[in-house]
């Protein structure tokens, strides 16, 4: 557990938001060493091969998106302020009075602060609406224009990410931190592959890492061309809805188990792979969410699509307030989670073994 928690602490905690993956990279190879062999592309981008790898076996590829929410340095006002553009889809109302870092020149990050008005200097107009991201700026403790780009070094198409501690609340068993969405999924890529390292599988599991999913779901696209995959298995930290709805209506719930993702506006997962999933996961009395997303979109959206396409299931940890800076998930979805996936991947190696075919096909 203390293993676990330490490794998505550091890809929490790593700055990385869409276009700017490489810290979390680094994470990433300092935690896997050499027990396999890394690929990684001139655009962040990241394959994971195990040294079993066999070019005659069927290939399983297991993604998760390395990129945050974030911004991008877009000016820099007169007086010192920085106006941004948002890296991914923000609500405004979500962004100002945070505390975020900035990246200078220097590739160091530096404390700011988005800029919101003070109750005292608003009109009743202003305060009945919700200030856009356009009207909003960075303030880093700057008075002018030349001492935030000559004094602080920042410039036009630097990051911003936003500035949180990642924290595991024992008595709860809730861990607390930021870009859960998605680096939650990235670490089951990684604890997925190494769960499997060793096993006699006559499948080849391939662990991608894709940068961009959160500005159209491209790295996925770059890693699918190389891997060529047969079959498809995205994790996500996918949003949760149980503090809006009902017991009855919510499909990603806090502690109710990891959700599995019927179809949203870039994907219908393929239902024999779904139907396969959930057979195992009531064989092993385990807790599922099944998801019917009216929106959104994930890697699966580009992986199925792949070549002469993929079936894909997208499998999703709970988190509360995604797309903030915070977010709230259960340990338990986790680690349930990788158990579900180790025990797919099994049991599809099994099927193949034994049929020839898989199942899906």
């Amino acid at each position: 557990m203390e293993k676990r928690l330490k490794l998505i602490k550091a890809l929490s905690e790593a700055y990385g938001p869409s276009g700017f993956e490489k810290p979390v990279n680094k994470v990433i190879k300092d935690y896997l060493k050499d027990v396999f062999r890394l690929e990684e592309d001139a655009m962040g981008n990241m394959i994971i091969y195990s040294k079993a790898y066999n070019p005659d076996f069927k290939t399983l590829m297991i993604d998760g998106h390395s990129d945050e929410v974030g911004f991008m340095v877009q000016s820099i006002d007169g007086n010192g302020l920085i106006k941004f553009l948002p890296l991914g889809g923000w609500f405004s109302q979500n962004v100002s009075a945070h505390k975020v870092k900035v990246q200078t020149s220097k590739g160091n990050f530096i404390s700011g602060i988005v800029t919101s008005k003070p109750p005292h200097f608003m009109t009743a107009a202003e305060k009945g609406k919700i200030q856009e991201i356009s009207d909003m700026r960075i303030d880093v403790g700057s008075t002018s224009y030349e001492e935030t780009t000559s004094v602080y070094g920042i410039e036009p198409g630097a990051c911003i990410v936003p500035d949180v501690d990642f924290e595991y609340i024992k008595e709860t068993d809730i861990m607390i931190g930021k870009a859960f969405d998605n680096r939650l999924g990235c670490a089951l890529v990684l604890e997925t592959m190494e769960a499997l390292e060793g096993m006699d599988l006559k499948l080849n599991v391939v662990g991608a890492i894709s940068t961009q999913e959160e500005v159209g779901t491209r790295g996925v696209q770059i890693n699918a061309r190389k891997i060529k995959p047969n079959f498809g298995i995205v994790f996500e930290g996918t949003p949760a809805d149980d503090p809006y709805r009902n017991t009855y209506e919510s499909q990603g719930a806090l502690k109710k188990g990891p959700q599995i993702r019927h179809r949203d506006n870039s994907m219908i997962a393929s239902p024999d792979f779904i139907k396969f999933s959930k057979t195992l996961a009531k064989e092993m009395n385990m807790s599922y969410q099944s998801a019917v997303r009216a929106g959104g979109g994930t890697d699966g959206g580009n992986l199925h699509l792949a070549h002469e396409g993929v079936p894909t299931i997208v499998l999703g940890v709970p988190v509360r307030y995604a797309h903030t800076h915070y977010g709230i998930s259960a340990y338990e979805d986790y680690v349930h989670t990788l158990q579900w996936a180790v025990e797919i991947i099994k049991s599809m190696d099994k099927t193949i073994k034994s049929q020839g075919d898989f199942i899906l096909k």
